[in-house]
């Protein structure tokens, strides 16, 4: 067995990396794509990696101040994760990891979890059990509140590739704008396109249903986040009234929020970010649950440690694609006929493209 090395040292850096299309959703829109990145360094000269998507940028710098204060925390530490996330889960216990100090903890454990499969000269979908295979993928970058008639262009582009599934956000001000936005995605769409839609939790639920009920013939893949991800009840209502599926769990802060979902029946579908989730190790937990339920697992963002994860989840759906990282790694995860390719090389496959991350860099 493997004795993992010791902690000496985490970097965290902030850049601001450009986004080929800006994603308008009901709520917010996103030109860039702020994100922290993690280098855990060990005493071994390995180095784990990962990445955290800030949303914002105002959440960039307390984000990379949390991981900077939480580095001496682990300092001389076995690289081992779970030991690591159980002691820096007491330390936090009092303020309640959710928010910048969850994001935190879960870029820490991802990194860790890279580390670790690295050490073990193995992907990791092999250290976790699995074998790397190809996953299939829906593209994820764009189709934003665009206006229904720039839709079809846009949608032919996602399929480019052989994506067999794009999706469309919606929550325009009007029923009528959202069901105009479908019909202009599906007319232009081949056949077997699946069409997956996402109101980013701008409804209330007595709305969400009129909406979801009118747009129940349109052979949708699912409704994601009709309302607050965290009003179970009115989720579950509107589940049960729709004969589309409702997808939620992108926002779920742990495996404890899923679990309370599924048992309050609010969705079809699940889809944990792996961020929120609580890297590697709350995936994991997360799957098992999943796995109880025979609930269909897919991905929300981070698609290059999320393929490796969704090797290893009994109920595996569909990955979410995005390519926001791309520009700042040495080797993007690769994209064919529409599944994403888990790579052979030891660890998640995360390696910075320095020169751009020197671009990118905020201070």
């Amino acid at each position: 067995m493997t004795i993992p090395p010791k902690i000496t040292g985490l970097r965290a850096r902030a850049v601001d990396v450009p986004m080929r299309r800006p994603l308008q959703t009901s709520s917010l829109l996103i030109r860039t794509a702020p994100l922290a990145l993690l280098d855990v360094e060990t005493d071994g000269g390995i180095v784990g990696r990962s990445y955290l998507f800030c949303y914002a940028g105002a959440m960039l710098k307390p984000v990379v101040a949390m991981l900077e204060a939480v580095a001496p925390m682990i300092a001389g530490d076995a690289a081992a994760p779970f030991d690591v996330g159980q002691k820096l889960a007491r330390r936090f216990a009092l303020p309640s990891p959710q928010g910048v100090v969850a994001m935190a903890l879960a870029g820490v454990d991802m990194a860790l979890w890279d580390a670790a499969a690295q050490a073990a000269g193995a992907p990791l979908a092999r250290l976790l059990g699995g074998t790397p295979r190809r996953i299939p993928a829906y593209n994820s970058n764009g189709l934003g509140l665009i206006g229904a008639e720039r839709v079809p262009q846009e949608a032919l582009e996602l399929a480019a590739g052989g994506f067999r599934a794009v999706k469309l956000r919606l929550g325009y001000p009007t029923l009528a704008e959202d069901l105009a936005a479908v019909e202009a995605a599906r007319a232009a769409l081949p056949d077997g396109i699946a069409l997956m839609t996402d109101y980013n939790q701008c409804l209330a639920p007595v709305e969400a249903e009129i909406r979801g009920r009118a747009l129940d013939d349109a052979g949708l893949a699912w409704i994601e986040e009709p309302t607050r991800w965290d009003d179970d009840a009115g989720n579950a209502r509107i589940a049960a009234a729709l004969a589309t599926p409702v997808m939620a769990g992108e926002s779920f802060w742990g495996p404890h929020d899923m679990a309370r979902a599924l048992a309050a029946r609010a969705c079809d579908y699940v889809m944990p970010d792996a961020m929120k989730i609580g890297g590697v190790s709350g995936w994991l937990r997360a799957a098992a649950i999943a796995g109880e339920h025979a609930m269909p697992m897919s991905s929300h963002l981070y698609p290059e440690i999320s393929a490796h994860l969704l090797a290893v989840t009994p109920t595996a759906h569909w990955l979410e694609y995005v390519d926001w990282a791309a520009p700042i790694l040495a080797e993007p995860i690769a994209i064919e006929d529409g599944h994403a390719v888990i790579p052979e090389r030891p660890g998640a496959g995360i390696a910075w493209n320095e020169a751009a991350v020197a671009r990118c860099r905020v201070t």
